[in-house]
């Protein structure tokens, strides 16, 4: 009898043992099943034009698809009309859309303009409202004010409402330049040691004001406002709230939000107050065009991986942004699409579209054949 219970004893742990063993394995290979490959994506920036025919883009986006590109980013100067006339056209040759929109920076906005008030204002008190910096298509508007914000926040929805695209894609969502690309300098006949006041934005009443609130202290009076971390940390916080109303905005309607932004985040707090890493936000697009930082191709590779870093931990992806004309070569263009990849990109955006050169199409194409 006591054989006999033994036996049953020996029989049923046998059997639990060969049921956790099955379902180890059935678990094991449904964990399997679940992990996917993610795709390298190639993609393109382009400005759309409404006098252009629907057959002009059919053409354009086909020749994009053939080179191996998967995603337009396109802007459409806030225009969601003329975005839904374009995303069929470049969903039926295979392409996803982003709706590409100029955020803090709204050159000729007609509603914008009949409201001074709601423009950043530099630390020498001009706005650029009629005093821009750099450039005659700076104009830029303040993030803290509720009116600006507001006008910027209902272009993001009115284009997250249009069928079809992937994400609306924001611009120039930043202070403008307090530093210059380095590359860039000898174009405007500058040089930026230090932080220069006509740079320096937004200095605006209502900024001021609601500073005050939080600190108790007004930054016109500061001896140093290059090292006042409260002023610069306060410009961040205006951005990513300005950021995280149009994540908010853009999930309700199904779409995902992605953002162009500066090199790295520690380069992009530095040179526009820029501190991308800490945004809610989907993915994003650094412009890591190495030629305007008198860099070689391999600092691609290096910035890539920095923003990399600073976004672990968190869902948000980057796509590695390169600039066509600074590329010498076809292998060079190569070489920086491979190291982006090496160092943690999901994809690589060019910029722009049409400044794409056959060899370039032959170059993206091949590589990308060369991934798979």
């Amino acid at each position: 009898m006591k054989l006999t219970k033994l036996f049953g004893v020996v029989l049923a742990l046998t059997f639990i043992s060969w049921v956790s063993k099955e379902e180890s394995k059935k678990e094991h290979l449904t964990a399997k099943t679940v992990v996917t490959k993610t795709p390298f994506k190639f993609g393109v920036w382009i400005t759309a034009n409404a006098k252009r025919s629907n057959e002009e883009y059919a053409q354009e986006f086909e020749k994009y698809k053939s080179a191996g590109i998967d995603e337009v980013l396109i802007n459409t100067g806030t225009d969601p009309k003329l975005l839904k006339r374009l995303v069929p056209i470049a969903k039926q040759k295979g392409l996803k859309v982003h709706a590409w929109i100029m955020a803090m920076n709204r050159p000729g906005d007609s509603i914008a303009l009949q409201h001074p008030d709601w423009y950043a204002v530099s630390k020498e008190g001009k706005s650029c409202f009629d005093t821009r910096p750099y450039v005659d298509y700076y104009q830029w508007l303040c993030p803290t004010r509720k009116e600006s914000r507001n006008h910027i926040l209902g272009l993001v929805e009115e284009l997250a409402k249009v069928d079809g695209i992937e994400s609306v894609h924001l611009d120039y969502i930043r202070f403008p330049d307090i530093f210059l690309p380095i590359g860039l300098l000898p174009k405007y006949n500058l040089v930026q040691e230090v932080e220069l006041p006509q740079f320096d934005f937004c200095y605006c009443d209502v900024c001021i004001k609601e500073f005050e609130k939080i600190h108790h202290k007004n930054p016109k009076n500061s001896h140093n406002t290059s090292i006042d971390m409260e002023w610069k940390n306060f410009r961040l916080n205006a951005i990513k709230a300005v950021v995280d109303d149009a994540y908010k905005i853009v999930h309700k309607y199904n779409k995902n939000l992605t953002a162009a932004v500066f090199p790295y985040p520690e380069m992009a707090d530095h040179m526009v107050r820029q501190r991308w890493d800490k945004w809610n936000i989907d993915e994003v697009y650094p412009m890591i065009y190495h030629g305007f930082y008198n860099e070689e191709v391999d600092w691609v590779g290096y910035a890539t991986k920095q923003g990399v870093t600073d976004l672990k931990g968190k869902q948000t992806k980057i796509n590695t942004g390169v600039y066509l004309p600074a590329f010498k070569s076809g292998e060079e263009l190569k070489e920086a699409i491979l190291l982006a990849k090496e160092n943690g990109a999901r994809g690589v955006t060019f910029f722009d579209g049409p400044a794409l050169t056959a060899d370039q199409l032959k170059t993206i194409k091949e590589t990308k054949a060369s991934l798979k």
